[in-house]
């Protein structure tokens, strides 16, 4: 198998379909509401029709929320509001329908897929469907070492490759995509802070489980020190994610670039996944026409992530649980912009006056 480079996906992903956006822009000036009328929701089921390439856009019907699992050793520092090693427990969690995203995912009909890609247990504890592609027992301590070695960064970036394509071979036509972790949000938050070039202070959060001052200081010391074994690898994106990201983080990037490549939509959640299109923006700069920004998180690298990729949230709702929670909230907004685009009646033709006899 040949090396990956990520620097390809640069020429396999499109923008979305000027043309057909132009068409979808036309067709929203002859509908009955005025335009400007529906807000955001008129830019939005222009975007979904250049997506998908379609006048009237088509309807989102076989959405599926998406979630990488894995656990970072980073959070032995004390950084999380969890425990380490506990993303175990919200990977049962979503399993057993007991957690937010499992419980609006059941009331909304959207299917939920796990996929363990470095989940800190025993395999067998998990089922074979959701720990099978499993690239190692949790990442490395990011502010001391690697957290993947280049072999498991790329395997794990392919795992995210092939997942996307296994939805987009299955029919599913937009995907809500979050991810499970304890610790997670702290190599976020360096690749965030590495790729726009600040300080860690700036991009240091609380995380979706909110932690204390002295747990925010350790968090903060902590992506200084990873910053520092960041920025000699920036130059090569899957050096980057061995470095300071992990096996959730690499399977998060290589599956929003397969996701572009197969010109499937996706809504991203909070700050890991907005950590990880930055890092696919780096390697494909038309890969953000694909994605939508579901919601604001309150963590300040995220912010900033959006801001560099030009992605502006559709919610902002004070929701921090994570798991894909605020993005699948914000799938019914792009529903509705669809039905509007698509079902809203245009307006009658004028009367033309009768044509001279001759």
């Amino acid at each position: 198998m040949s090396r990956l480079n990520l620097d390809d996906f640069s020429d396999l992903i499109e923008r979305p379909d000027s043309g057909t956006r132009r068409d979808a822009e036309e067709r929203r000036e002859r509908l009955t509401v005025p335009p400007g009328a529906l807000g955001r929701l008129d830019e939005l089921g222009e975007w979904l029709s250049a997506a998908q390439g379609a006048v009237p856009v088509r309807p989102v019907e076989r959405p599926r929320v998406v979630l990488f699992a894995g656990d970072h050793g980073v959070a032995g520092l004390d950084v999380s509001g969890r425990p380490a090693g506990g993303t175990y427990e919200l990977v049962r969690g979503v399993l057993d329908g007991s957690s937010p995203v499992a419980v609006l995912a059941r009331r909304t009909g959207v299917p939920v897929r796990v996929v363990d890609a470095g989940v800190d247990c025993d395999p067998e504890l998990l089922p074979a469907d959701v720990v099978r592609h499993r690239v190692r027992r949790g990442s490395g301590r990011i502010d001391v070492e690697d957290a993947l070695t280049p072999e498991e960064a790329e395997q794990a970036v392919r795992l995210g490759m092939a997942v996307a394509d296994e939805e987009a071979d299955s029919g599913t036509d937009l995907v809500v995509l979050g991810d499970l972790s304890v610790g997670g949000t702290t190599p976020a938050s360096t690749l965030i802070a590495a790729l726009c070039g600040t300080d860690a202070s700036v991009v240091t959060g609380r995380g979706g489980a909110g932690i204390d001052d002295l747990a925010w200081m350790r968090k903060c010391a902590a992506i200084r020190d990873a910053l520092r074994r960041a920025r000699p690898v920036l130059g090569d994106q899957l050096e980057l994610l061995a470095a300071v990201g992990g096996a959730d983080l690499a399977a998060t990037t290589g599956f929003l670039l397969q996701s572009a490549v197969r010109r499937m939509p996706v809504i991203l959640d909070g700050v890991v996944s907005a950590a990880c299109a930055l890092v696919a923006q780096r390697a494909a700069f038309r890969a953000p026409d694909w994605w939508l920004a579901g919601q604001v998180s309150g963590e300040p690298a995220q912010a900033k992530a959006l801001d560099r990729m030009a992605l502006n949230p559709l919610l902002d709702h004070g929701v921090t649980v994570g798991e894909g929670t605020g993005a699948l909230l914000a799938l019914p907004l792009v529903q509705a912009a669809a039905a509007f685009a698509a079902e809203l009646p245009e307006k009658p033709l004028p009367e033309q006056p009768p044509a001279d006899e001759a």
